[in-house]
C-alpha cells in the first residue's frame, strides 16, 4: 500500500490537474506517481512536462530510453517501473525472451547499438565516477553530445523514480484492481 495518499487530479488548480491527466494518461498508464508527485506540486509540474517534452521532441531513438529504463528499473529492483516499462520494449521489436534476459547484453536481439546503451546504463547507475573514456568514444559514434547528455539525463531519472516508487511504496495500477487507484480517481 503507498506510503502516502494518493491525491486525485481534482484536488490541484486546473493547469496543474491537466498536467497531472495528461501524464497519468498519455506518458504511460502513472496515475499513482502523479498522484504521489501531486504532494509535491512543482515536481509534479516540472518532472511531468519535462518528460513528456523529451518523449515529444525524439532526441533519441525510443527503443534506447526504454532499454536505459528497463535496465535501471531491474538494477534498482523496481517492480513498478520494469512492468511499466517491459511491453514498450516489446513494441519496439524485442522479444519477450530478448527483454528478459536484461540487464545483461548478450542476447542475439541486442545490436551493437543496444548493447552499448545497456553497458552505460548499468555504469551509470552503478560506477558513474569510474567510466572509461572509451566508453564516451564508443557513445560519440552513435550519439551527439546532446543524445549521450539526454540519454545520461533518462538513467539518472529513472533512477530517481525508481527509488521514489520503492520508498512510498507506490502501489502498481497495472496489477490494481481497484484498491490505490480508484483513491487516486
Amino acid at each position: 500500500m503507498t506510503r502516502v495518499p494518493l491525491l486525485p487530479s481534482t484536488a490541484l488548480p486546473p493547469d496543474l490537474a491537466e498536467t497531472y491527466e495528461t501524464y497519468a494518461r498519455s506518458y504511460g498508464p502513472f496515475r499513482n506517481q502523479a498522484a504521489v508527485l501531486a504532494h509535491v506540486p512543482p515536481a509534479l509540474d516540472h518532472l511531468s512536462k519535462l518528460l513528456m517534452e523529451l518523449k515529444a521532441r525524439q532526441g533519441i531513438k525510443w527503443r534506447y530510453v526504454e532499454l536505459a529504463i528497463v535496465v535501471v528499473s531491474k538494477l534498482n529492483a523496481c517492480a513498478y517501473c520494469v512492468s511499466h516499462h517491459e511491453p514498450k520494449l516489446q513494441v519496439e521489436g524485442l522479444s519477450q525472451e530478448a527483454v528478459a534476459t536484461l540487464p545483461a547484453f548478450d542476447h542475439p536481439e541486442f545490436d551493437e547499438i543496444d548493447r552499448l546503451v545497456i553497458e552505460y546504463s548499468r555504469r551509470v547507475t552503478q560506477e558513474a565516477t569510474r567510466i572509461p573514456e572509451a566508453v564516451f568514444q564508443r557513445l560519440r559514434a552513435h550519439f551527439t553530445d546532446g543524445q549521450i547528455v539526454e540519454l545520461t539525463l533518462r538513467i539518472a531519472l529513472c533512477g530517481a523514480y525508481n527509488r521514489l516508487t520503492e520508498a512510498l511504496q507506490i502501489d502498481n495500477e497495472l496489477g490494481a484492481q481497484a484498491d490505490g487507484l480508484a483513491a487516486a480517481e
